[in-house]
């Protein structure tokens, strides 16, 4: 069974020393890059992205991966610069103390009443140029390509999860089915016999004006048109086609979600016919359990990609 859920979520993190700088300067080695993927239902592939302005040039080459992979579904993709916890204070450099003194020096020549740096603004100021523009292409699209390969596993799992949900309702529904048929001749029978003794007591005040054989025929006649009325033989075995072409689906995998929801509508369809046709209470609950397991069917037939 290869069923999968449009439902999922992974998240990667890139691991070892990050990668050079891109103007030569020091990188700092507490930068990880993460990488979130989550997916939910959608009746088409529905992408969006929200990355750093560093790795907005990866957004084509991304989508193209994803589309290779996903078929169905919303689909968001975020990426994040991470700092470890545990990150040493960045020590400035004389360069960047004699840069920094030159710049407020300037910027108090115009700004008199400016407040002057302080220790903390010095070291965010290290840190930033310890961080400077890095190239994580080297490392993107690797992460990027374990990021899917975990949502489809977690898209797999869920699937056969909904997989076996979805088989264990069809067996209920098989079961109801099987109590529906034979409700049916009991019922006509019964009606059958309350048409008689309808004409019989019809016959008994006519004194005589009708004959018994003339009663009995057209008390025949309204049993039978009763009978077609409500035999639901032909609903149960559409129903029963329907089942069998779900746990076909079900079985083989794949993209089968819009196929399912298909047949859902069509087993919502002979259940409801068998409701309207039907005339004793046990065959109208068989209907109303019919459908109260094809509506919960439905909600997880939208989850299948």
């Amino acid at each position: 069974m290869q069923v999968y859920s449009m439902t999922g979520y992974a998240s990667v993190q890139s691991q070892g020393t990050p990668p050079a700088p891109t103007a030569g300067k020091a990188v700092a080695a507490n930068t990880r890059l993460g990488l979130e993927i989550r997916s939910v239902n959608s009746r088409f592939l529905d992408l969006s992205f929200r990355l750093p302005d560093e790795l907005r040039a990866f957004e084509p080459p991304l989508r193209e991966l994803i589309t290779q992979s996903l078929k169905r579904g919303k689909v968001e993709v975020r990426a994040v610069f991470e700092q470890s916890r545990s990150q040493n204070v960045a020590e400035p450099t004389p360069v960047l103390l004699q840069s920094l003194r030159q710049a407020q020096e300037q910027v108090l020549q115009w700004l008199p009443s400016a407040a002057a740096l302080s220790v903390a603004d010095v070291l965010r100021l290290a840190g930033n140029e310890q961080g400077g523009p890095q190239d994580w292409s080297a490392q993107l699209m690797p992460l990027a390509r374990e990021a899917v390969q975990a949502l489809l596993e977690a898209r797999r799992r869920e699937g056969e999860r909904l997989g076996h949900m979805l088989l264990d309702h069809i067996g209920q529904l098989r079961a109801l089915a099987g109590q529906a048929a034979p409700l049916v001749p009991q019922v006509v029978e019964q009606q059958r016999l309350r048409f008689m003794d309808k004409w019989k007591e019809a016959l008994a005040l006519s004194a005589g004006s009708v004959s018994a054989e003339a009663a009995q025929d057209r008390a025949l006649t309204e049993a039978t048109a009763f009978a077609i009325r409500i035999d639901v033989a032909e609903e149960i075995t559409r129903l029963g086609a329907h089942l069998d072409e779900l746990t076909h689906l079900i079985n083989k995998g794949g993209e089968i979600g819009k196929r399912m929801d298909f047949l859902i509508q069509e087993l919502h369809r002979e259940a409801n016919t068998m409701g309207s046709k039907s005339a004793a209470l046990p065959l109208t609950r068989i209907s109303v359990d019919m459908k109260v397991l094809i509506e919960q069917m439905r909600e997880q037939v939208q989850n299948i990609e």
